[in-house]
């Protein structure tokens, strides 16, 4: 599994025992920090009670935690542990924000993150067949079923840093502030997931959040056969080639 001694003494909640948080729960506890979990389903709890401390979290003191950790499943929209922790000054973050802070503690790699309404798992499937392919060092993970903090760190090789490649859904985004991609993919942009959102534009900005939180010298590589996509594309502050 991924660690870091940047989650080392904090103490997070952990809301949702599924895939992902299970393998967040792992990570944080192996990296030395305090959690307290909870999730609706007693079987699912039942599986965290010798990791963490078990509380439902809508009773508890937000204050007492350096950040609350969503399962991309949980709605944020009608949740209201997204309003308590926001009234407590308390971010509320995801699996793939954990590895984006983690990310300093890795050996030597690059990122690459595809998102976008279709398509996105055969891409990053794709992409990380043709790297280890060609030899390098690759692992995919995030929203394709492989939740990347139960994944074992690479190593570099001959070829290079290694590579991360994460297919990220607008849920994984939403809950991620730091991830700074060195290649960021976006397919396309179709109505989708609109009972989470304010509208299909607040869906698709939801998308374009992948590129703000890149590095202007990094790349980003969009599709504008839609509306809503070009417009990312347009607005992107860098040199764009077409």
């Amino acid at each position: 599994m991924i660690t870091s001694p940047a989650f080392a003494d904090k103490h997070y909640a952990l809301l949702g025992l599924a895939r992902s948080g299970l393998a967040a729960l792992d990570a944080l506890v192996a990296s030395g920090a305090k959690v307290t979990a909870w999730d609706g389903q007693p079987d699912q709890r039942a599986l965290a009670q010798d990791k963490a401390v078990i509380a439902d979290l809508l009773e508890a003191d937000m204050t007492a935690f350096d950040a609350i950790v969503v399962s991309p499943g949980v709605p944020l929209n009608s949740n209201p542990i997204a309003a308590r922790a926001r009234a407590a000054g308390v971010p509320v973050i995801g699996d793939i924000e954990l590895f984006a802070q983690a990310r300093a503690s890795l050996p030597p790699h690059k990122l690459v993150g595809i998102t976008g309404t279709n398509g996105k798992s055969t891409t990053t499937a794709l992409i990380d067949h043709i790297l280890r392919t060609a030899g390098r060092a690759s692992l995919m993970g995030g929203n394709i079923g492989l939740p990347i903090m139960s994944r074992a760190p690479l190593e570099p090789n001959d070829l290079g840093p290694a590579v991360y490649v994460l297919e990220l859904s607008s849920y994984q985004i939403d809950l991620t502030q730091t991830l700074d991609c060195d290649v960021a993919v976006l397919l396309n942009i179709s109505p989708d997931h609109l009972d989470r959102y304010d509208g299909f534009e607040a869906y698709a900005a939801s998308k374009g959040r992948l590129f703000s939180m890149q590095s202007k010298q990094h790349e980003a590589v969009i599709g504008i056969a839609d509306t809503q996509s070009a417009r990312i594309a347009r607005h992107l502050d860098r040199p764009s080639r077409h």
